[in-house]
Parts: C-alpha cells; sequence; structure tokens
C-alpha cells in the first residue's frame, strides 16, 4: 500500500507551488489536493501524481448537496461537476464529498439524489466518488454511512473512510474496515482525542501502533487497493515534521506485519 498526503497540511503559511515541493522532498510521491489550487504540470514536475480531490472544499456556503432550494441545489451541483472536470486534469482516480454539518435524516433523501447525479458525472471522467463520514452530520458514523450508500446502491458511490472520525463515532477502525467490503474507495489517517476532529500526527492521541497496524491489516485485506493518505492538521506546529513522521511510521508497520 502507498502513502499519499494531502497537501493543505503544508499551506497554512506557503503557497501551493512550495508545499508541492516540500512534499517531493520528504519522500511522498502521491498527493491529494483540494479543488482549483495546483495545476498539472506544478505536480508532474515535482515527480508527484494526484490520487484524489476534496470536491466539497470552497462550495458556497449558503448552498448544499441536501438542500430542498433547486436554486441552491443547482450550485451546489455546479461547484461538484467543476471540482470533477478539475480532478480530471490531474489524473485524480477518487474524489470526494463531506456532508453538511448539522445536516439532519430527513435531508438525507435529498442527498442521495444529488449524489447519484454527482457519481454519474464521477462516473463519467473515471473517477470513484466516496462520502466521508462526519461526526455532527447525518451521516456521523461507518456505520450509518454504509447503510445510507447500501440503500442508494449506486455503482460508483462508495465510502471514504477516516480513521479519526471513527475514533470520534467509537467504531474500531479494522472492523469498519471490513465491513466496508467493496465499497472503501478511499483512506484518510489521522489522529485525535477521540472527542474532538484534530487532526493531529499519527499516535499523538488515542491511536496506538497496534491500532493503526490492525487497520493497516484491514485494508490490505479488502477489495480496496489505492493509496491511503495522511489527513492532518496545517495548523499544527511542525506539519512538515509530522507528515515525515507519520510516513516513517507508515511504512515501518506495513513493513513489520
Amino acid at each position: 500500500m502507498e502513502l499519499s498526503c494531502c497537501l493543505w497540511a503544508l499551506t497554512a503559511n506557503q503557497s501551493h507551488q512550495t508545499a508541492i515541493a516540500q512534499v517531493a522532498e520528504l519522500g511522498f510521491g502521491v498527493i491529494d489536493v483540494q479543488p482549483q489550487t495546483v495545476e498539472p504540470a506544478q505536480v508532474s514536475a515535482a515527480g508527484l501524481r494526484v490520487s484524489c480531490v476534496a470536491l466539497s472544499h470552497g462550495a458556497p456556503e449558503d448552498c448544499s448537496l441536501d438542500d430542498e432550494d433547486a436554486s441552491s441545489l443547482s450550485r451546489a451541483l455546479s461547484h461538484a461537476y467543476e471540482a470533477l472536470d478539475y480532478a480530471s486534469t490531474l489524473g485524480a482516480t477518487t474524489g470526494y464529498v463531506v456532508p453538511r454539518r448539522g445536516g439532519g435524516v430527513a435531508s438525507l433523501p435529498r442527498y442521495a439524489g444529488a449524489l447519484a447525479l454527482v457519481a454519474d458525472r464521477a462516473a463519467d471522467h473515471g473517477i470513484r466518488l466516496g462520502v466521508e463520514h462526519f461526526p455532527g452530520t447525518a451521516l456521523p458514523s461507518v456505520a450509518v454511512t454504509l447503510g445510507f450508500l447500501r440503500e442508494v446502491d449506486h455503482p460508483n458511490l462508495a465510502l471514504l473512510f477516516d480513521i479519526g472520525h471513527a475514533q470520534m463515532s467509537r467504531e474500531n477502525p479494522a472492523a469498519a474496515i471490513a465491513a466496508a467490503g467493496n465499497l472503501l474507495s478511499y483512506v484518510h489517517l489521522d489522529d485525535n482525542d477521540g472527542v474532538e476532529d484534530l487532526h493531529q500526527a499519527l499516535t499523538d492521541g488515542i491511536m496506538t501502533r497496534d491500532s493503526l497496524a490492525h487497520a493497516l491489516q484491514a485494508v490490505e485485506t479488502s477489495p480496496y487497493d489505492g493509496p491511503a493518505s495522511l489527513e492532518l492538521n496545517p495548523q499544527l506546529p511542525e506539519p512538515a515534521a509530522a507528515l515525515a513522521g507519520g510516513r516513517a511510521l507508515f511504512y515501518d508497520v506495513a513493513s513489520s506485519r
């Protein structure tokens, strides 16, 4: 399994171009990006590839994919479609969306309808669409999100698994990954205190080396064959050091199994 890096961990105080160079220096070969932030030539010049795009990033705050208002929904869809077009130019194979914070279960049928449209467009680009389980939304856990995805039953709609979010929802990461089966579309690695979505460096919170090892083993024995990605907080005191440490730990754990 290869390890990717969410580029936004390094963009709090420097340009995306500088961050790209720094990621390459740290030894990563793959990155995740946000829409409209980097150019394909910048990525290829650094010897990197883009694996995943955070499609929800930068969406207008006054609309969402579960909106009742047709005009607002149209704007949310337009953002998603433009983000997919951008992801395609970068050669990304995966994109993901995040449910609206505070959204209730009554919004899920509308969300399902919009996601089916976005998943269709993603398929046209050869991109698999993931939905991230997110505490504080209508899809707060892996279990709830998998139930939703199975009910929607779209062939190009799957789960983005975030180990930090699983810690917050008190789900066993390895068991949750195994439960996802062929609905696993991507993996985010980060740590926290089990309460707040801190995106700390690996094992700086409640994650242990053993829990990480069990999760990675579950990924490797699942049908999923893509990378995992470090998604760390850009406000960490030393984000580059946190990425370097996470990368070293990831490959040390992977090689010792």
